[in-house]
């Protein structure tokens, strides 16, 4: 696919406190987080913001549940907070007994209410992991040999395998076979990306996927084949600034949009001619 055009690129919404995290709601909302605790929610037909909670912290990923709770990635708290549509935050999870979340980054949901959770750790301190949340807020940790800064993760469409963005040594985006909340698999390689930070994951419904970039400012697309084209790149970082994560939202999940950290609005694209993949909106009863 050739390079899109940015004429095609406009800001969905702006205003907001240099948003990191972007997800698409069960309610067809909009969700994204500041960096001053906000949690906004956007109604992406009347490109209206609402400020609606705070978790007191930097929010960074975000997922959201069959009844539109959010789980929030609160990197400076230390934890996971979820989030009610009234707006009533509690923490979810702060780790495991035996070890503390340092940097939550990412949360992403499987079909039965497990919630994966990439914990960063510290840049180049070579002590991230990988958590997951049971529906019960067990907490345990399912991978740490893939601990230099592991960043915004998806899963496939299938549910089979955990993809998680590694900003470090090499950048690249790996996978890992997952089943009941567990990994059961060696770590593969998908893809490496070069002279980049990879950031965030989205997938599409031909089976690749899209990685966003903290830098440069570029979404690649990795085919299903695994080869690597360039989907959107702005040289002068205005409407991708950072473009920290990404979602599909829209009629048909035919809408591109992407989180700007470096910026304060979100970006969006309902011209690339790529289709999302449905998500896991789990129901969580606790």
């Amino acid at each position: 696919m050739p390079l899109i055009n940015l004429k095609d690129a406009e800001e969905l919404v702006a205003g907001l406190d240099h948003p990191e995290g972007v997800a698409l709601g069960p309610d067809g909302k909009i969700y994204a987080g500041g960096e001053g605790g906000q949690v906004y929610r956007i109604d992406y037909e009347l490109r209206r913001v609402e400020t609606y909670a705070d978790t007191g912290g930097l929010n960074l990923g975000l997922a959201l549940d069959a009844a539109a709770n959010l789980y929030m990635c609160t990197a400076d708290r230390g934890a996971v907070y979820k989030v009610t549509p009234a707006g009533a935050v509690s923490q979810y999870s702060a780790g495991s007994e035996d070890r503390r979340m340092i940097t939550p980054n990412y949360p992403t949901f499987d079909a039965w209410g497990n919630l994966y959770v990439t914990d960063s750790g510290d840049w180049r301190g070579n002590n991230g992991c990988t958590f997951c949340i049971a529906p019960d807020g067990t907490t345990s940790v399912i991978d740490s040999e893939n601990s230099q800064f592991p960043n915004g993760c998806a899963l496939s469409p299938d549910g089979r395998f955990l993809h998680i963005a590694m900003s470090l040594s090499p950048p690249r985006i790996i996978r890992f076979p997952i089943e009941n909340g567990r990994k059961v698999g060696a770590t593969e390689t998908v893809v490496e990306l070069p002279h980049t930070v990879p950031d965030g994951l989205a997938f599409c419904a031909d089976g690749g996927f899209l990685v966003s970039c903290y830098r440069p400012d570029t979404i690649f697309r990795v085919l299903p084949n695994s080869d690597v084209t360039v989907l959107m790149d702005d040289y002068e970082g205005t409407i991708m600034g950072a473009p920290t994560n990404v979602c599909f939202g829209g009629p048909d999940l035919s809408v591109l949009i992407w989180a700007n950290l470096g910026r304060w609005h979100l970006g969006v694209n309902a011209h690339t001619g790529l289709q999302g993949a449905r998500l896991f909106y789990p129901d969580i009863n606790r």
